[in-house]
């Protein structure tokens, strides 16, 4: 019996840098298909097999139009570790209660 080797997902974002919407299609191994709207300056984050192609299509004149085709290993994200905000920085200042006079102790 034959066992199939399980494609390594990884993590892509895109950004639509364009001030009109786009179909981004990401097409990989093992009949992997996604397709997603995206929107002006909008970020979309997905999940694909490693070795998949992204496409980037918008909509012309003459009917659809393909502008760029990608290799999904270039748009890998690399993830950020989770921490908790110190006491005090900037991240904490801006949406906690430091930035917030009124949740303040008076």
């Amino acid at each position: 019996m034959e066992q199939l080797a399980r494609t390594e997902q990884v993590d892509c974002g895109y950004r639509n840098g364009s001030d009109r919407m786009i179909i981004l299609r990401c097409i990989g191994p093992d009949q992997f298909f996604l397709e997603r709207v995206v929107f002006p300056f909008e970020l979309l984050t997905f999940q694909c097999p490693d070795r998949s192609e992204v496409e980037i299509w918008t909509h012309g004149l003459g009917g659809p139009e393909l502008i760029e085709s990608i290799e999904a290993r270039e748009l890998v994200m690399e993830s950020a570790p989770i921490r908790e905000p110190l006491v005090g920085s900037p991240e904490l200042a801006v949406g906690g209660m430091e930035a917030n006079p009124w949740l303040q102790a008076g």
